[in-house]
């Protein structure tokens, strides 16, 4: 068929017209696809996208969020980073990721207290939380601290030569007191003697390691706190029971006699018995985030009263080389069997709750925590190991600020392929064999009707 010079130009014309609207509408579907956002899920059980409790938190967080990541020239590591803080600005554009490396900014890296590579500090709404699990479970939760807008006042009783929150030195909760600011929690001191009550704002009462016992009074204003189901933290120091004898009596503790000594501390460059290493935490929601071991300077062994109005909760222990140790601590020590000594695991922390909780005021069950060792917390120490995720995470616990979003697990169910023996042969007999004969034919049949032609 012959096809005139008219013709020919209508379909040179057709195919031109063909070639732009086609090239326009690739252009247009990119263009579309900066503007929109489409993204769909295939894995099993979605486990590349949030899950639903992750996305309802953050459709009422209305303010920036800004994350920033120290983390080293680690490819996998920042893509890991990367790839989770994707997923939350899929649903929340006002999230900002910053990387740094630590390495090339020490003084900044520092001054943020990063302890670990890959660490996140994340702020919202004037708040700062710190974070190493790079999960959405602990990313959730930190933004749901953080969106807790009620005030908290953390009031540490004076006068009685305790540990000071605003005092510098090495023995004081400055640094602690710090954190806590920047987490949103306020700080303040109360004497009872000048002021003979516990404001009604007070979220917390801490008591960090008196020298001198407390008199009745302060001890009945206590005792009515307590009575109304409010928290206290309770912090002492080896031989102090004079001191807090009052105190532990109504919650039903007691300090047994001597000091903590480590033998492990050895391993670790640590050449003073005293300090009493913490490696395993339970299952509790103080500790079960806790990874790094524990640091206790000096630290008294706890134990509790058959008569106790709470349950007590062992949270800190020590290892089984330690004991307590009865006599001076000089030269060479051994634990001694016709002593008071008693030999570790140690309980150095307890977490109380009421037995009986009819009779409580308050909306909460009562919480109260009671640590053999103040020294951890202090200026001095705070940098230690885990120390101060310990602190934070009793305060937060004490507060009640432990609401945590329960992230279900997404594990993935295709990772393996489980191939049975005949399976296998099919396989096998399928690839040697039937898929060569078939190409062979194919080609044998299109060569002989190509021959016809």
């Amino acid at each position: 068929m012959k096809i005139s010079r008219k013709a020919h130009l209508f379909i040179r014309l057709q195919n031109v017209a063909f070639t732009v609207l086609f090239l326009g509408t690739i252009g247009l579907l990119a263009w579309l696809s900066t503007q929109y956002v489409f993204q769909s899920d295939w894995t099993a059980n979605n486990r590349n996208s949030l899950s639903s409790p992750s996305i309802q938190l953050l459709t009422k967080l209305e303010l920036p969020i800004e994350i920033t990541a120290y983390v080293s020239e680690n490819d996998i590591l920042r893509q890991q980073i990367s790839e989770l803080v994707a997923k939350y600005s899929r649903h929340k554009a006002n999230i900002s990721l910053h990387i740094i490396n630590p390495d090339m900014r020490p003084d900044q890296a520092r001054e943020e207290g990063i302890t670990t590579d890959g660490e996140l500090i994340i702020r919202y709404k004037g708040k700062r939380e710190q974070l190493q699990q790079l999960n959405e479970q602990a990313l959730t939760n930190t933004l749901q601290r953080l969106a807790n807008s009620e005030q908290r006042w953390v009031v540490f009783l004076t006068g009685h030569g305790e540990r000071n929150p605003m005092g510098q030195a090495n023995f004081d909760f400055s640094l602690f007191a710090k954190e806590l600011k920047n987490k949103g929690i306020n700080s303040q001191t109360v004497n009872l003697v000048e002021t003979p009550a516990i404001a009604r704002n007070t979220s917390l009462l801490v008591i960090a390691d008196p020298s001198v016992a407390l008199l009745n009074g302060e001890i009945n204003i206590i005792k009515e706190y307590l009575d109304n189901g409010r928290p206290l933290l309770l912090l002492t120091e080896p031989n102090k029971t004079p001191q807090v004898q009052a105190l532990m009596r109504l919650l039903g503790v007691s300090l047994l006699t001597g000091t903590v000594v480590d033998a492990t501390t050895q391993m670790f460059g640590i050449d003073d018995p005293t300090f009493a290493l913490v490696t395993q935490y339970p299952n509790h929601l103080v500790t079960q985030h806790l990874q790094a071991m524990s640091l206790f300077p000096g630290a008294a062994g706890l134990g509790v009263e058959s008569d106790s109005a709470y349950a007590a909760i062992p949270i800190l222990s020590t290892l089984e080389r330690s004991w307590t140790e009865t006599d001076n601590i000089e030269g060479q020590i051994k634990f001694d069997d016709n002593t008071d000594e008693q030999r570790g695991p140690i309980i150095i922390g307890y977490a109380l709750r009421p037995k009986e909780i009819s009779g409580n005021t308050s909306t909460k069950q009562q919480r109260i925590a009671v640590i053999g060792d103040a020294d951890f917390l202090s200026n001095s120490f705070l940098g230690n190991g885990a120390n101060l995720d310990l602190g934070l995470s009793l305060i937060q616990w004490l507060n009640h600020d432990d609401s945590l979003i329960d992230i279900p697990a997404k594990t993935a169910l295709d990772t393996s392929l489980v191939i049975t023996d005949t399976w296998s042969i099919v396989f096998g007999f399928g690839f040697l064999f039937l898929l060569p004969i078939l190409f062979i034919s194919s080609g044998i049949i299109i060569w002989l009707k190509r021959k016809k032609r």
